[in-house]
């Protein structure tokens, strides 16, 4: 265990009654809960007899012309935090470079929504929206995966799309907005969402039916319950392209894995910014794929592969 982490545990251990016994519980009144190590969950250690089966079939779909790289963070992180299996739908154009780079992986080039069916039906979970673009290709791709009755979490030009169109979301799900995207969805201005991060969390939760990720300084997890999680790790050098594409590839390998929206959201934000919050001592010029080995490591800490 990392200093920075056995540092946040000798500061909660203390004060441990302020926090519920179980990571699923709603936190009392309006204040958000702490996310820390105490405070979420963890996955269970695997049998002996483990295969690649029980840990999920995790389909990351988006990457249209120009924007290949956000589907190979998405799906790296998604291989690398435990899932069974996981699959990209892209452009053909990007099939060569995905294979190179990530040949644990399974990619599909879709020029239109029916080459999608097939490979929607295999899934267990999906990221829907990196490099996903707004043109005829993107709208096509999210309307297919949108009738999937699979948890699904979106991000980026998924979330762009869903201010503009009304489409509902499989039980079970997580959205990932950043201020902007929130501000989209809910027809105000920037601002307004950062004047009051948790009530626009909260709003979004409870309009989508899902679990919604407020990412910034500060990220907020909130449930169509109302119940609402703080993370407060993470470093300033995270400030750069790529870290929620790969943030949306570690919340499907933890769905993929049996948790529940609300844990795995809890959960996958805090590896993200502790990873974020390690790596950062380093200074400026954190690169996206930088963090998924850590995270991997965070997470062993956290929830052994073996009992």
């Amino acid at each position: 265990m990392d200093k920075a982490i056995q540092a946040e545990v000798r500061i909660i251990l203390p004060d441990i009654g302020a926090f519920d016994p179980m990571p699923q519980t709603k936190h009392p009144g309006n204040a958000p809960q702490l996310l820390s190590s105490l405070t979420t969950a963890h996955l269970p250690a695997r049998r002996a007899d483990a295969h690649k089966g029980d840990f999920g079939n995790v389909l990351v779909v988006g990457g249209d012309l120009g924007t290949g790289g956000a589907v190979m963070l998405s799906a790296e992180a998604a291989l690398r935090c435990g899932a069974g299996l996981v699959s990209v739908a892209t452009r053909p154009e990007h099939v060569s470079a995905g294979l190179a780079r990530l040949p644990e992986t399974m990619w599909l080039g879709v020029s239109s929504a029916n080459q999608l069916m097939g490979v929607l039906e295999r899934a267990s979970v999906l990221v829907v929206g990196p490099g996903l673009g707004q043109a005829a290709w993107g709208r096509s791709l999210l309307s297919a995966a949108a009738n999937a009755p699979v948890p699904q979490v979106w991000d980026a030009d998924a979330l762009n799309q869903l201010a503009h169109r009304p489409l509902a979301l499989h039980s079970g799900s997580i959205l990932t907005p950043h201020p902007g995207e929130a501000a989209r969805m809910l027809g105000i201005s920037t601002e307004a969402v950062q004047a009051d991060r948790p009530g626009a969390a909260r709003k979004l939760a409870r309009k989508h039916a899902s679990v919604c990720v407020l990412k910034g300084a500060g990220t907020l997890v909130a449930g169509p319950d109302g119940q609402l999680a703080l993370c407060e790790r993470g470093h300033p050098a995270m400030a750069g392209a790529g870290l929620g594409d790969v943030l949306t590839g570690v919340l499907a390998a933890l769905l993929a894995q049996g948790m529940d929206a609300w844990s795995a959201a809890c959960l996958g934000v805090w590896l993200h910014a502790c990873a974020g919050e390690r790596l950062g001592v380093k200074g400026r010029g954190l690169a996206a794929s930088d963090l998924v080995p850590v995270i991997r490591e965070l997470l062993e800490e956290h929830s052994a592969c073996l009992a």
